[in-house]
């Protein structure tokens, strides 16, 4: 799996958010996922978390407090 260059490049909004949304998917990711799983990604996590991310197969918002 490689990381999404081009949903990345046509990304016009906050790049922040979307880089603290993908880290902290792929801290889920990793967390959850039993070893074996982990294995098969090869340690890759952020490269799904972003496409997950991008793909909006995961959604994000901002919470202020």
């Amino acid at each position: 799996m490689i990381f999404p260059l081009k949903e990345l490049i046509e990304y016009d909004e906050n790049m922040y958010e979307v880089t603290t949304a993908a880290s902290r998917r792929a801290y889920q990711l990793s967390s959850v996922m039993e070893k074996e799983e982990k294995d098969d990604y090869d340690g890759k996590m952020v490269a799904l978390a972003a496409r997950q991310v991008f793909t909006e197969e995961v959604q994000f918002r901002l919470e202020i407090e």
